[in-house]
């Protein structure tokens, strides 16, 4: 069984609540409950009956309480007269009172996305009612894509709202903190992760409703001749490892470790099912070109025509039926008519005299692209933690099981699965035979999810064997991504990848996207995510046909003379079969007319170049915002190539600062300064505060990720110890009596 923390402790039970006649039990490893009572009463009654006045009952009483000490955390189910969590609303506010728990309903969760060309402006509306009776204070965790520039928070308080300011980290905290002690109401938007957030809501007053509104800014992705949006509608538990840490940053259900030192701000709590966790989502789509159709793969959809025209259209998208369930990420995909040659597109944005510049170059679509196998060395990685247990684990095998039936007699192979150990099925890469496919195939089939999520030992194994001259290496990883440490992995992969290539598929209903996106892009691969299994087959074909043969190589951008550019990526990596190359640029003054962009790059049937004219390209509001999210993850990707840290953090807060975006080091924070109309919490009045849960993603098993610690802790030892001591007292216990019976029994004649 999978547990998300190598030493977190004794165990609390997360067993979810079905039966309201069952007791109602601890949710949370940090909310420790009463213990059974009938489990103390029992060993009081033996203690007293057994050994009260003999000499030895010290000493048997000891080795009991020992025992008890060891197994209790498997015995002590919560029983108690509050309400459970796994009981509340998973869309709503959790909070904790005095008197028990009580709920800030979540009123509604609206989404609504506004498309154009290739930037999308996304706001995210959420409505909370504190219908409790104490002030309190909400803190969520909530995922949003990797990609997002979150630049706009504005908090509602009846007919008014109050914009945030963007601010340092520590200053907006010391802000926000001044305000919650002073009674106002106040809101803090913090990164935790390039895709995980945390929102605080200070000063709710019974009764009240207070609406917190976020609007971001991100790029479309590009790929198979699609473009897509996904969002992220809840999040799989991360694994943490690492040994504990005395001090906590935050209240999630894992203490902060020495190798996730910030483990207890991203391990929000999690219920497995809810009536009202839901949400609607309208999206209103200007692709500018002709399109085909428009989709969605997990989600029930609507689309009505707005105005359609020649040369694109406009659509309006909404779910079917309103309103969903908060537990499968999101995903609208609309298709381009094809073209069998590469394109190139422009968008641009000018901010305080600074034009900047969206480039994105689409390569033929891959049914019309043309391959030229090449020999090549596939290192197949699977997660079999925990975390997979369930539609996860099928997915990977079932895509694993298509990759090796796609293997040509000129490659070569080997097969890693990691969950708290690594293993590996041959000692090094081996022919593509059909006996070693066969051998391999009945390995991947027999493949179980439990156990934690060490990834760093698989990687390190994949990426460090020794590598074949004549082959191409190609490493696929297969997993869900679900670990708190991703900026170590990253520099492992950098630093270790030589001229291998690291392609990542997404495994899972939820899958950590930051993790897959930036370890391809250290591992200078793509991506791909599964997301259910009737899709498994499509996708895997996809992938490894694109995989066979890069279609444009050795690309180059070339800038008017007079217009030099910022540009992100510097270094433009290869143009796959169905894989887009997108560029973000600040040019250092307007281009003239007839200035233009040069692209150049060879494919497999010589050379490929196109030219823009630079000044031409479609307006489209939020180009300047994404380049700046550009130039933040740059820098941060310089600084663990070594950059000095000094440096990286006051580049980021200008950058951030300047383009009004949350980042690692800059928050956005809202203060209700005008309180004379709105109530003020009274001094004398108690804030308390608890974490939101999130809603378990589809197709995962609770018990799998919380059921037990992982085996690199030493649990499992402790409960070898317990029960050995346990059988110890019970023989002592036997024995003395045995000794009694025959000092006190009849003598035979």
């Amino acid at each position: 069984m999978r547990s998300l923390n190598r030493a977190s402790g004794p165990r609390r039970s997360m067993k979810p609540v079905t039966d309201p006649k069952e007791p109602r039990r601890s949710w949370h490893p940090g909310v420790r409950q009463g213990a059974r009572p009938g489990v103390h009463r029992w060993a009081a009654v033996v203690l007293w009956r057994r050994w009260w006045g003999s000499w030895r009952w010290l000493g048997h009483a000891a080795v009991l309480a020992m025992v008890l000490a060891m197994v209790e955390p498997g015995l002590a189910l919560a029983e108690s007269d509050e309400i459970s969590p796994q009981q509340m609303q998973s869309g709503s506010l959790l909070l904790r009172m005095r008197s028990g728990y009580a709920v800030a309903t979540r009123m509604n969760t609206e989404v609504d996305m506004q498309v154009s060309g290739l930037v999308a402006r996304v706001a995210v509306r959420q409505e909370f009612l504190n219908d409790g009776q104490e002030w309190v204070e909400g803190v969520y965790v909530f995922p949003l894509p990797d990609s997002a520039a979150i630049d706009r928070l504005r908090m509602h308080i009846g007919e008014r709202f109050i914009e945030g300011e963007i601010r340092e980290k520590e200053a907006a905290k010391k802000a926000y903190e001044q305000a919650k002690a002073d009674g106002k109401k106040a809101s803090l938007v913090q990164q935790q992760r390039a895709n995980l957030f945390t929102t605080h809501v200070a000063n709710i007053a019974p009764g009240e409703t207070v609406v917190i509104e976020i609007e971001y800014l991100e790029t479309l992705k590009y790929g198979d001749g699609n473009f897509s949006i996904r969002f992220p509608l809840t999040l799989t538990p991360r694994y943490i490892p690492g040994a504990p840490m005395p001090d906590r940053k935050g209240s999630g259900w894992s203490p902060d470790t020495h190798r996730v030192t910030d483990a207890s701000l991203i391990t929000p709590p999690v219920v497995v099912r809810s009536r009202d966790h839901r949400v609607s989502v309208h999206a209103d789509i200007d692709a500018g070109v002709p399109l085909e159709y428009i989709a969605s793969r997990y989600h029930a959809i609507e689309v009505g025509a707005i105005d359609v025209g020649e040369q694109g259209g406009r659509y309006a998208v909404d779910l079917k039926g309103g309103d969903v369930p908060m537990d499968h990420d999101l995903e609208l995909t609309w298709r381009p008519v094809p073209d069998a040659a590469p394109r190139a597109l422009t968008f641009t944005e000018t901010v305080d005299g600074q034009p900047h510049v969206l480039l994105m170059m689409l390569p033929p679509d891959l049914d019309l692209a043309s391959a030229t196998r090449l020999p090549r060395e596939l290192i197949f990685v699977i997660d079999t933690s925990g975390s997979m247990h369930g539609t996860s684990i099928e997915q990977a095998r079932r895509a694993l099981s298509l990759a090796l039936d796609g293997l040509g007699p000129t490659d070569l192979f080997n097969v890693i699965q990691f969950n708290s150990t690594t293993s590996v099925l041959f000692p090094g890469s081996v022919e593509a035979t059909s006996s070693n496919i066969g051998i391999a195939k009945r390995y991947v089939g027999g493949l179980e999810a439990n156990g934690g999520t060490e990834m760093r030992p698989a990687l390190i194994q994949a990426l460090h064997s020794p590598a074949v001259e004549t082959h191409l290496r190609q490493i696929i990883f297969i997993t869900d991504g679900s670990v708190g440490n991703e900026e170590e992995l990253f520099s492992l992969i950098g630093t270790s990848l030589g001229n291998a290539r690291l392609f990542t598929v997404g495994i899972g209903s939820a899958p950590n996207g930051w993790f897959m996106r930036k370890a391809a892009e250290a591992g200078r691969g793509t991506y791909t995510y599964v997301s259910a299994l009737h899709e498994v087959s499509e996708k895997m074909d996809r992938l490894f046909r694109k995989l066979e043969q890069p279609q444009v190589t050795g690309i180059r951008v070339r800038w008017p003379d007079a217009a030099a550019a910022t540009m992100y990526p510097e270094v433009v990596p290869d143009l796959y079969a169905g894989e887009p190359i997108v560029v973000r640029a600040r040019l250092a003054q307007a281009p003239r007319p007839g200035d233009l962009i040069a692209i150049s790059g060879t494919t497999a049937g010589g050379g490929w170049g196109a030219e823009l004219p630079a000044a031409a390209g479609s307006a489209s509001p939020g180009v300047a915002a994404l380049w700046a999210r550009a130039r933040i993850e740059d820098l941060l990707d310089r600084e663990r190539r070594g950059a000095a840290a000094d440096e990286t953090r006051k580049a980021i807060v200008e950058t951030a600062l300047a383009h009004h975006l949350v980042s690692r080091f800059t928050s956005l924070v809202a203060i209700d300064k005008t309180p004379d109309k709105t109530p003020v919490r009274p001094r004398s009045a108690k804030l308390t505060k608890e974490q939101v849960p999130n809603l378990l993603p589809y197709g995962q098993d609770h018990n799998a990720i919380f059921g037990f610690p992982a085996t690199a802790t030493d649990a499992p030892m402790r409960r070898v110890a317990g029960f050995a001591m346990l059988a110890t007292a019970l023989l002592l216990l036997l024995g003395q009596g045995r000794r009694r019976w025959v000092r006190h029994a009849p003598a035979r004649v």
